[in-house]
């Protein structure tokens, strides 16, 4: 995502400073016209905003550990990974208490989205901190939304990838019933999309799962394990009744053990079925 979004930005002729842990991830954007900071620290000190797309929590706060506090004065930071509400929270305060301004702004979206400027972006911050951060964040994708505070951004992030979560294995599910009984797949994909039951990801997965062919993912199996444990943790504190994502954490777990992890998310029809 990070190297997609970084095309965009150049594209919209836009100066980009980029760091990378693995610096021949880069290579690409440097080519395109990107800056290439030695380390996360040059980064921040070059940049009126720096974007952290990074993983998770664990990823972020590795990062800023090998920052100096005071480069982050007067800096907007602006998280852009899934995280559970609390851990973005946690970094918040930690930015605050460095003088550095911090604003969440998870994306909706993947590759496609991110080079063309459309993502769907769930702010949460203050709303000096978002206006600020405004005018680049509508570079980035149409129509911004300011959820509210920070973590609310964060928690609605975490339930839309519930949704992904949801959606995809119980397509998944019911595809692989009608596979297995030898019904034409179109004729159930017709009455799908003639029902109130149809969602679009049906039909952008179904070649996937049709052909098992999980490569050049734009959002992987491994990313939606993680979303799911951390939506799964927040929704227990919160004292939610999860047993039906549990089941589909099972699933993502026993399709990460078939070596599915850097594999597109569809790769849940693998785990569901298998191979006639």
């Amino acid at each position: 995502m990070g190297q997609a979004l970084g095309e965009h930005l150049l594209a919209e002729n836009h100066t980009l400073t980029v760091f990378n842990r693995s610096p021949e991830k880069v290579i690409k954007l440097q080519q395109q016209g990107a800056l290439i900071a030695s380390s996360a620290q040059d980064a921040v000190q070059s940049s009126d905003f720096c974007l952290l797309m990074l993983s998770d929590a664990d990823a972020i706060n590795a990062i800023l550990d090998s920052i100096e506090p005071d480069t982050f004065t007067h800096k907007m930071i602006i998280q852009m990974g899934t995280i559970s509400p609390d851990e973005s929270r946690s970094i918040a305060k930690r930015i605050t208490n460095y003088s550095g301004r911090y604003l969440e702004c998870p994306v909706l979206g993947s590759l496609p989205e991110a080079r063309s400027g459309t993502l769907i972006l769930m702010a949460g911050g203050s709303d000096d901190d978002y206006q600020t951060a405004l005018p680049l964040l509508t570079i980035i994708g149409k129509e911004p939304q300011h959820i509210g505070r920070v973590g609310q951004g964060s928690t609605v992030k975490l339930a839309m990838n519930q949704l992904i979560a949801g959606l995809t294995s119980s397509f998944a599910l019911s595809l692989a019933l009608v596979e297995k009984e030898d019904i034409e797949t179109e004729q159930f994909m017709k009455i799908v999309r003639d029902s109130a039951l149809y969602a679009s990801t049906f039909d952008k997965k179904l070649e996937r799962m049709l052909k098992r062919d999980f490569s050049n993912p734009n959002f992987p199996t491994k990313h939606l394990a993680k979303d799911t444990k951390l939506f799964l943790s927040v929704a227990q504190q919160l004292g939610l009744e999860t047993c039906a994502l549990k089941g589909i954490d099972k699933l993502l777990d026993k399709t990460l053990e078939q070596g599915l992890a850097n594999t597109d998310y569809s790769a849940l029809y693998s785990g569901i079925s298998k191979p006639k």
